[in-house]
């Protein structure tokens, strides 16, 4: 009989997060395996029941944290295993992944083909690569990756997880490819569709490095940890959601790749229409609208870049079977007022209820793309979507979506309240607002604590064609703790992120 069939080793939930990576914890002092045979190889396989996972390893030394006797798993590797603390486990020495051969090839420069990338993004998504490894394939598919490639990653990616389906031939969805603050039409654009009658099963991110996610904002209304079978009910009843994605495990190796791209800011054309085309693939979509927000500041930069970005969006949602439309939008500001969750939540629930004080731009942005998705409605005479959209927001029956929405999706985790910090950023002389740079707004609203703390973020003042005295207001920064305060302010006083023309700009305007 071997050691491992003896008992093996107790399992231990360990309560440390760290992200998309398996990691395994083992004591120094363990007798049933030597240390010594896994301290040089860079991950161990888990198995017990039939059950298996990949990890890293790490070795404990402090009997506090880890008995003699114990295997500990980090939280999220503790999660994906699906075993209760105390089952007995053992440990392997783990098989290098199938796909190897063909992410060395693909590291040298080689083209590959559809069963190749197939193969890299299964053993992705089942964790047997490395951080490390994982990053020196983005970094070759940035440095080299043909329109083939890429539709060929979109479909590995979609094909690796849950793929959903609907009793209805026309499901519609939207996305927004990010970069600027404060746009979240969705949680307006979603119930004005499903007013209307067309279903919308949104499932969203939360932020990485933005200062909020649609999850994130959406959570200040509603609970958005749903589960698939619940979500169907939601839609079913509905006619939408607003989830978070996490929940439903669709494109599970896209979770994995983000989590190596935003610390590497490896953003690259091609990574991003795999990973925005595969989840919604995977969502069970039919038609979908892309926003491309094109400025100085966004993730899209020039008229000949979103040209580029649209074709092979157009490409691969054709060779996929998704009716795709893109429209380009204004990046040149941030949207709305607030930036960070519960200043988006106000925001979003502002326009919905019609409110005199609702934003405008956020309003239109809305209205725009809510217009494109309902065009798709082939009851619908052409050009009737945007009248239709604003007859829906006007009347109250888009509202009435929204919080039929929050009523099945269910009470938000946690009460969510403005920040109780707060200060001005003034304007240092007279002058007409001419460029916000959204990407510094981005980082201050992240440095207030958004959107970890929901409360936190920015609620700006004035907008680009507003005029400012010297001393007046531009923004007010809004945070929950003192630290995360001083950063931010102390960020705002190197660079405020604002740009102001002379006052002649203001007067050649009257």
């Amino acid at each position: 009989m071997s050691r491992n069939e003896k008992g093996g080793l107790r399992l231990k939930r360990i309560g440390i997060e760290t992200g998309r990576e398996n990691v395994a914890f083992l004591s120094r002092a363990c007798t049933l395996y030597r240390a010594a045979e896994f301290e040089s190889i860079a991950k161990v396989e888990v198995v017990a029941d039939g059950h298996r996972i990949l990890a890293a390893l790490d070795l404990v030394d402090d009997p506090a944290i880890l008995a003699a006797d114990a295997l500990g798993l980090s939280a999220g590797a503790f999660q994906r295993f699906g075993l209760a603390e105390g089952t007995r486990v053992r440990l392997d020495h783990p098989h290098p992944p199938h796909s190897r051969d063909a992410l060395h090839a693909k590291i040298e420069g080689r083209e590959l083909d559809a069963a190749q990338f197939a193969a890299i993004i299964a053993d992705i998504a089942a964790h047997r690569y490395a951080k490390v490894e994982v990053a020196a394939f983005l970094v070759a598919c940035g440095g080299f990756m043909t329109t083939a490639e890429t539709l060929h990653l979109t479909r590995a990616m979609a094909a690796a997880g849950e793929r959903l389906s609907w009793d209805a031939d026309l499901v519609v969805d939207k996305h927004c490819i990010g970069g600027i603050p404060g746009n979240r039409t969705s949680m307006i654009v979603v119930p004005i569709v499903a007013a209307h009658g067309l279903p919308m099963p949104k499932t969203s991110s939360r932020a990485i490095t933005s200062p909020a996610g649609t999850a994130d904002t959406m959570e200040v209304l509603a609970n958005v940890e749903v589960d698939l079978p619940r979500m169907r009910e939601i839609v079913r009843e509905a006619g939408g959601c607003l989830v978070w994605g996490g929940h439903v495990n669709l494109s599970p190796a896209d979770d994995v790749l983000i989590s190596v791209e935003r610390p590497l800011n490896i953003d690259t054309r091609e990574q991003m229409v795999a990973s925005i085309l595969s989840k919604k693939l995977a969502a069970g979509s039919t038609h979908l609208v892309i926003d491309m927000p094109v400025g100085p500041s966004a993730k899209v930069r020039s008229a000949n870049d979103a040209l580029r970005l649209r074709k092979l969006f157009e490409y691969v949602g054709d060779a996929i079977g998704l009716n795709l439309r893109v429209t380009i939008s204004d990046g040149t500001q941030p949207v709305g007022r607030g930036i960070g969750p519960v200043l988006e939540a106000r925001d979003v629930m502002a326009v919905l209820e019609n409110r005199p004080e609702a934003p405008a731009d956020l309003r239109e942005r809305s209205l725009a793309l809510a217009g494109r998705i309902l065009e798709f409605d082939p009851r619908l005479r052409g050009g009737a979507g945007m009248a239709r959209a604003q007859e829906l927001l006007e009347n109250g029956s888009a509202l009435a979506a929204m919080q039929r929405i929050m009523a099945l999706q269910g009470k938000p985790p946690r009460d969510a309240t403005l920040g109780r910090l707060f200060q001005d950023v003034v304007a240092d002389h007279d002058g007409t607002v001419t460029a916000i740079d959204c990407y510094r707004i981005s980082r201050i609203a992240r440095l207030a604590g958004a959107p970890f703390d929901p409360g936190a973020g920015i609620d700006l003042l004035k907008k680009v064609g507003d005029f400012a005295q010297a001393g007046e207001p531009l923004y007010r920064i809004h945070a929950a703790t003192e630290v995360d305060f001083r950063f931010a302010c102390g960020l705002a006083a190197e660079n405020d992120g604002y740009h102001l023309g002379p006052v002649t700009a203001r007067l050649e305007g009257l």
